[in-house]
C-alpha cells in the first residue's frame, strides 16, 4: 500500500499542556513523517505514512491526549503526497486574527514532584515544571503560548535546561517556564524584627501607632531556600503569620490548629468571621477531619487543585483545628498542595494543614506586586515570602462543591480560567460586563465564550481597577474586535457603567434573572423554551423592584415572569442584606402587625424592641424600603427569627448557617399559598407555633427547606400543564445550597422533568456574564 500525506488541525485546550510532544512521540510510534506546529487558531499538523498508520495516529491523539489538555475538534484532510525526512516540531506561527486556548495553571505533577524528592539535584527547585504542569495562565502576556510571551521571558535558561527544552524526546520539551535552580526564579524572605509600633507618650495621651514601612527594621534578606524552608515552617509552627506569594497572587497562612493565629489573622485581614480556606498536607490528613466521598476525591486530587467544600467529621479527631476557623458551618474549605514550594514547605512543618487565604484586604483583589506586599504585610505579619516571577493574570483560589454527585464551581479562576465555555451561538465580538457582586466578565470568539478568571465585588476602586485591566487584556490576548455590548439592566452597577462608557452605541440591557436562567441555557447547550427558576438574593426587576424568586417561561431572547414570591418591604434597602432581622421585623410585622413585639422569640435576645419599632415607622412611611422578593432574604429573616444570625459577618452568613443545621430525615413542611404571587405567611406562622412548642431549630430549619422546594416543585408543575414544557433551568446562588438542590431536583426528576443546572460555571452572579453573552448572540441573531 502506498504512503499518504493528511493535514490535520486539532482544536480546543492544547496549548502548554504537553500537546506537541505528545504528537511527535505518537506520531513516531505510528512510524509517521511530517511536522506538528502551534497557531494562534490550533495545532496543526502534517504527516505522511500507511493509510492505517495515520488512522491508528488519529485515534491515539483522540485516547490518549495529556491529562489537561481538552479536544474539541480534530479535522484530517488529504493532501499532497510529500516524502518527509523525519518528523519534528515547528516553531509556532500566527495564521489568522483567530485564537486558541490559553490553559489555565496546572498543578505540580508526579515526575516533577519526584524530581524535587532527589536531595541536591539541580531540579529539587521550588518551581520546578514540565510540559505536564506548572504556571500557564498567569504568567502570559500574548499569543502564542511561547516563553518571550511569558513573564519567564527575563530568565534565561542555563545549558542544561536549554538541552531539556529542545530535547524532543524529553518531558521539558518546549515547557515555556522551564527553569532549575540555577537559572530559575527564587524565592527571598523578608523577616520583620521590632519595632512594629511607635512608643506612645503618656505626657500627650498619644497613643501607640504603627510605623511607616522605612522605619521598620527588618533582618538581613534570605534567597537560600534550605534556609527559607526552615524559617518559614518555624514561624508557622511557632504560632507566627506569613505572606507567602504562590502562583496567582499572594497568600496569608498560619497554623490551622492554632486558634490564637488564627484569631490574629482575621483581625489582621479585618475578617470578623468569614470561613478560611485550609491546605491539608495530603488526602489522607484531610479524612482525618472530614467526610470525603470519592468525586470529592477527584476534586481535591484533580490538576486543577480547587478548594473544595466539605463536610466536617463528627470523630473528634486530636489534635483539634481551631474552632474560629468556619464560624460554627458544618464545612470546611479545603486543598492539597499545588505548587512545589508547598510540598517542599509540608516536608519541615510539623502541622498538618496550614489556613491559607488569599492575600489581599476586605473589598479588595488579591495582591500580586512585590513592592505593595512588602508594603502592606511586613508591618502586620512575621515574614513576607517573595519570589521574583512576575504574575502579569492574577487569579484566586477557585471554590467547588460537590452536590448531587457532580462538582459545581462556586468560584472559577485558578485552574478553570481562561478556559472557554462552547457555545451554540456565533458570540464573535460580544462583550459581556457581568453583576456587580462576584463579577466575572465574558468575551466571545466564534462560538467560544471567554469567562474571565473571578474579579469579586466592585465596591472598591482597586478591585473596579482590576476588572478594567483584566477587560483590557483579554480583548487583546484573544483579539476580540467589540462589535455588541451586554450589560445588566441596573443603571448604577459599575459594570453597567463601564459598558455605557466602553466606546460603542451597540449596547443591549438584560435583565438579571432572565441572564441567569441563560447562563446556564448556554452552559448546557439549550436554545429552546424552559421554564426557568432562578432563586438568589438580589437583581434590579422590570417593575423596579428587586426580584430574586423568579418562575419564568423563556428562551434566550425572551422572557416571561409566570411567578414569585409576595414582595416584602426591604428597611434600609442594601442594608437589610448585612442585617438579617430588618428582613425577620419586616415580615413579622406583615403577619402579626405591631403584635408580633410580643412573641417570645430568640431573635430579641439581641434585636432591641426599640429597634424594630423603629423599622416599623420605616416602613409605614415607606421611608427607605424598597420592595424585594429576593428568596435569599426569606432565607435571612429566618436565620434572624431563630437566633442565628441578627448582623451578617459576610455575604450569605444567615442562609448557610440554616443549611448547615438541616437534617435528611426530615420530610414534613409548613404550608403556603398563592399563584402568581407566592405567599409564605403561613409558614411564618408554621415557624412561630414551633417555636412555641419548643421544636428544634434543625427541624424548623429543615421543615423551611422542605417548603421552598415543595414551592418551586408545585409552581413547577402548575408552569408546565399551562405551558406544555418539561425542561427545567435552576439557576441562582440559592441553589449552591446542597440540601435545598438536592430535594428540588429529585423532585423534579421524579415527576418526569428534565433538569438542567450549573456545574462548570457558578450559578451565582459569577455565571452572570455568560447568560448576557448567550442573550446578546441570541438576539443578534434574530436580528439578521
Amino acid at each position: 500500500m502506498g504512503i499518504s500525506t493528511v493535514q490535520v488541525r486539532v482544536t480546543g485546550l492544547i496549548q502548554g499542556v504537553g500537546f506537541r510532544p505528545f504528537v511527535y512521540r505518537i506520531a513516531l510510534r505510528h512510524r509517521l513523517t511530517g511536522w506538528v506546529r502551534n497557531t494562534n487558531e490550533n495545532v496543526l499538523i502534517r504527516i505522511s505514512g500507511k493509510p492505517s498508520s495515520i488512522k491508528g495516529f488519529i485515534d491515539s491523539l483522540r485516547k490518549e491526549a495529556p491529562p489537561a489538555a481538552s479536544i474539541e475538534d480534530i479535522i484530517s484532510e488529504e493532501a499532497s503526497t510529500e516524502n518527509f525526512p523525519s518528523f519534528e516540531i515547528l516553531e509556532s506561527h500566527d495564521i489568522s486574527e483567530d485564537v486558541t486556548e490559553i490553559s489555565p495553571d496546572i498543578a505540580v505533577c508526579d515526575e516533577c514532584l519526584r524530581d524535587i524528592s532527589m536531595d541536591g539535584n539541580r531540579l529539587d527547585y521550588s518551581f520546578v515544571n514540565c510540559t505536564n504542569c506548572g504556571p500557564r495562565f498567569t504568567i502570559i502576556r500574548d499569543l502564542p503560548y511561547d516563553r518571550p510571551g511569558t513573564t519567564m521571558a527575563g530568565f534565561p535558561m542555563c545549558g542544561e535546561c536549554r538541552k531539556e527544552y529542545e530535547t524532543i524526546t524529553d518531558r521539558r520539551f518546549h515547557a515555556q517556564p522551564v527553569a532549575c535552580n540555577t537559572c530559575g526564579p527564587q524565592y527571598e524572605l523578608h523577616r520583620r524584627i521590632a519595632p512594629l509600633y511607635a512608643p506612645g507618650n503618656k505626657k500627650t495621651g498619644q497613643d501607640k501607632a504603627r510605623l511607616p514601612l522605612e522605619h521598620i527594621r527588618s533582618q538581613p534578606v534570605s534567597r537560600e531556600i534550605k534556609s527559607i524552608l526552615e524559617q518559614v515552617s518555624g514561624i508557622i509552627d511557632g504560632g507566627g503569620i506569613i505572606a507567602m506569594k504562590g502562583l496567582g497572587g499572594m497568600h496569608l497562612a498560619c497554623d490551622a490548629f492554632n486558634k490564637i493565629a488564627v484569631a490574629r489573622l482575621r483581625e489582621l485581614k479585618n475578617r470578623e468571621a468569614k470561613p478560611f480556606a485550609i491546605m491539608f498536607r495530603d488526602l489522607q490528613s484531610a479524612g482525618e477531619y472530614t467526610e470525603i466521598s470519592e468525586a470529592e476525591k477527584a476534586s481535591l486530587s484533580s490538576w486543577r487543585r480547587p478548594i473544595v467544600l466539605l463536610k466536617v467529621n463528627e470523630r473528634g479527631n486530636s489534635p483539634s483545628l481551631a474552632k474560629n476557623l468556619n464560624s460554627g458551618l458544618n464545612l470546611l474549605g479545603i486543598m492539597l498542595p499545588y505548587m512545589p514550594f508547598h510540598y517542599q514547605l509540608f516536608c519541615k512543618l510539623k502541622t498538618m494543614a496550614i489556613v491559607l487565604t488569599s492575600g489581599n484586604f476586605s473589598n479588595e483583589p488579591i495582591i500580586i506586586d512585590n513592592a505593595e506586599a512588602l508594603e502592606k504585610f511586613l508591618p502586620l505579619t512575621d515574614a513576607v515570602l517573595l519570589h521574583d516571577r512576575d504574575i502579569f493574570n492574577r487569579t484566586d483560589d477557585s471554590v467547588v462543591r460537590v452536590i448531587a454527585g457532580k462538582e459545581r464551581v462556586f468560584r472559577r479562576s485558578r485552574g478553570y480560567a481562561p478556559s472557554p465555555v462552547r457555545t451554540i451561538l456565533d458570540t464573535e465580538g460580544i462583550i459581556a460586563f457581568g453583576a456587580e457582586l462576584s463579577n466575572t466578565f465574558c468575551a466571545g470568539r466564534g462560538r467560544k465564550a471567554f469567562l474571565s478568571q473571578h474579579i469579586g465585588d466592585l465596591k472598591g476602586l482597586e478591585t473596579t481597577l482590576f476588572y478594567e485591566q483584566t477587560l483590557e487584556r483579554f480583548t487583546r490576548l484573544f483579539r476580540v474586535k467589540p462589535s455588541l455590548l451586554a450589560a445588566d439592566l441596573h443603571p448604577d452597577y459599575i459594570s453597567t457603567r463601564t459598558a455605557v462608557g466602553f466606546g460603542t452605541d451597540n449596547l443591549i440591557s438584560i435583565q438579571h434573572h432572565h441572564a441567569h436562567i441563560a447562563s446556564c441555557m448556554a452552559e448546557n447547550k439549550l436554545d429552546e423554551q424552559v421554564i426557568g427558576v432562578a432563586f438568589d438574593g438580589t437583581g434590579y426587576g422590570d417593575d423596579g423592584h428587586t426580584w430574586g424568586s423568579e418562575f419564568l417561561v423563556c428562551g434566550l431572547e425572551g422572557y416571561h415572569r409566570e411567578a414569585h414570591l409576595e414582595y416584602l418591604p426591604l428597611p434600609g434597602g442594601d442594608t437589610a442584606s448585612e442585617e438579617p432581622w430588618r428582613m425577620a421585623v419586616s415580615w413579622l410585622f406583615r403577619v402579626y402587625g405591631k403584635d408580633f413585639a410580643k412573641l417570645s422569640l430568640p431573635m430579641f435576645k439581641r434585636v432591641k424592641k426599640k429597634d424594630a419599632e423603629m423599622l416599623v415607622k420605616m416602613i409605614n412611611r415607606k421611608v427607605n424600603c424598597p420592595l424585594t422578593c429576593g428568596a435569599g432574604r426569606y432565607f435571612d429573616a429566618v436565620a434572624s427569627l431563630l437566633g442565628l444570625c441578627q448582623l451578617a459577618s459576610f455575604p450569605a452568613e444567615g442562609p448557610m448557617l440554616l443549611e448547615s443545621m438541616t437534617v435528611s430525615k426530615c420530610r414534613e413542611r409548613y404550608d403556603w399559598s398563592g399563584f402568581p404571587v407566592i405567599s409564605l405567611d403561613a409558614a411564618l406562622k408554621g415557624m412561630i407555633d414551633d417555636l412555641e412548642k419548643g421544636t428544634s431549630a434543625s427541624i424548623i430549619i429543615s421543615k423551611f427547606h422542605n417548603t421552598i422546594s415543595s414551592v418551586i416543585f408545585e409552581t413547577v408543575k402548575r408552569i408546565s400543564r399551562k405551558e406544555g414544557l418539561v425542561k427545567v433551568v435552576l439557576s441562582g446562588g440559592v441553589f449552591q445550597n446542597k440540601y435545598l438542590f438536592e430535594r428540588t431536583e429529585s423532585l423534579l426528576k421524579k415527576s418526569g422533568f428534565e433538569v438542567f443546572s450549573h456545574s462548570a460555571i457558578p450559578a451565582n452572579d459569577g455565571g452572570i456574564s455568560l447568560g448576557q453573552l448567550a442573550v446578546a448572540a441570541k438576539k443578534r441573531r434574530s436580528c439578521v
